[in-house]
């Protein structure tokens, strides 16, 4: 029978409640392993925990800043804020919603932090009352509800950083924001001033974060880092918008080696840049997979090509392959098609990229992994 169901175990704790805490708790068990290891935590509602940044992003963003004071605006579940803690002597956190304010502040003092102020107040508000300067200002603003169906910009979030930006820049030279991977980095870019650095941080080769480093009245060139954060290394590409900009791609046919680019590499758009830092050849201008003779070390998958073919109808009989694992780059059929069409289920050893080659033929290198 569900606990649900039941007569309440305890009497000041409902069965519901109960359900609730121990749901929450099953979620951060990988997400937030401190808070899942933690005697004595209260959780707030899943939701609350499917916004908040991981302990692994968390513990990278505390890396990037530091200093005498920060305000957090957006506090949340303060994972965030926990990892600032170290990196700063004092922070005051904003969390509009009174509820998780409360369990909030009762977590972070569980947890031993002591240099925070949690305060139940709308950020901007605080900011627009408060005689205090800081030495940065961290944000995580949440798109509302109504902007959904929309392009992501970050005028559709709460807070409006962009309509808010001169007030920011009076109580701070530096501030830190992190977005959804959703949004488009020549929107956000057109949004704010002073941006100084992207980092576009990845976890396995999943973009989970885009963190933006604005500096009061800079206006030189753009730096956007790209890590991704694997269990035992880090792959770091850095780049500037001009380096990409004059950047050029030879292109080639493919030749005994296949790269694809990491998660974050992709979503900064350096397609150009990181062909050219490697001295790799390109498949083609769209298809942003690289070739080589020679095997090099690179931020991404490596491949061994062990054949071409072109794409046509008897394709499956031409690779006589029942499993793979299957990537489309500037083709013009999803990989569920393509499994539809071939029978080729997923899974095993070896690899299929699906491609439109520089003279816009439909290929399939058929690959092994390497790394």
């Amino acid at each position: 029978m569900s606990v649900l169901l039941k007569k309440d175990y305890f009497e000041k704790v409902s069965n519901k409640e109960l359900v609730q805490q121990l749901e929450a708790k099953k979620k951060c068990a990988k997400k937030l392993p401190l808070w899942h290891n933690t005697p004595k935590i209260y959780y707030p509602k899943k939701l609350h925990i499917e916004q908040t940044s991981s302990e692994i992003t968390a513990r990278f963003k505390a890396n990037l800043i530091g200093g005498e004071m920060l305000l957090d605006l957006t506090t949340g579940l303060g994972v965030d804020a926990y990892y600032f803690s170290k990196k700063f002597h004092r922070l005051i956190l904003c969390e509009i919603n009174e509820e998780l304010s409360l369990i909030t502040k009762y977590n972070l003092e569980l947890l031993g932090i002591l240099n925070a102020i949690v305060l139940s107040k709308d950020g901007i508000a605080l900011l627009k009352n408060t005689k205090e300067h800081f030495d940065w200002i961290y944000a995580d603003p949440a798109r509302r509800h109504e902007s959904k169906g929309k392009v992501f910009k970050l005028a559709d979030c709460s807070p409006n950083i962009p309509e808010n930006l001169d007030l920011l820049y009076k109580k701070t030279r530096h501030i830190l924001i992190k977005t959804s991977p959703l949004l488009d980095l020549s929107i956000g870019i057109k949004e704010l001033s002073g941006v100084k650095t992207i980092h576009i941080l990845a976890v396995n080769n999943e973009v989970k974060e885009l963190l933006w480093l604005l500096e009061k009245d800079y206006s030189q060139e753009i730096q956007i880092i790209c890590t991704n954060i694997k269990k035992e290394t880090e792959e770091v590409f850095e780049f500037s918008i001009k380096e990409e900009t004059d950047a050029s791609s030879v292109l080639s046919t493919p030749l005994s080696y296949l790269y694809e680019p990491n998660s974050a590499i992709l979503k900064g758009g350096a397609v150009k840049s990181i062909g050219q830092r490697f001295q790799l050849k390109k498949l083609q201008d769209h298809t942003h997979l690289y070739t080589s003779d020679e095997l090099i070390e690179f931020p991404g998958r490596v491949f061994k090509i062990l054949a071409i073919y072109p794409y046509h109808k008897k394709i499956t009989q031409t690779l006589g392959l029942s499993k793979a694992n299957i990537t489309v780059r500037n083709f013009p059929e999803s990989v569920d098609k393509i499994r539809k069409k071939t029978k080729i289920q997923d899974g095993g050893k070896d690899y299929l990229f699906f491609i439109r080659d520089q003279n816009q033929a439909l290929q399939v290198l058929h690959c092994a992994k390497l790394f």
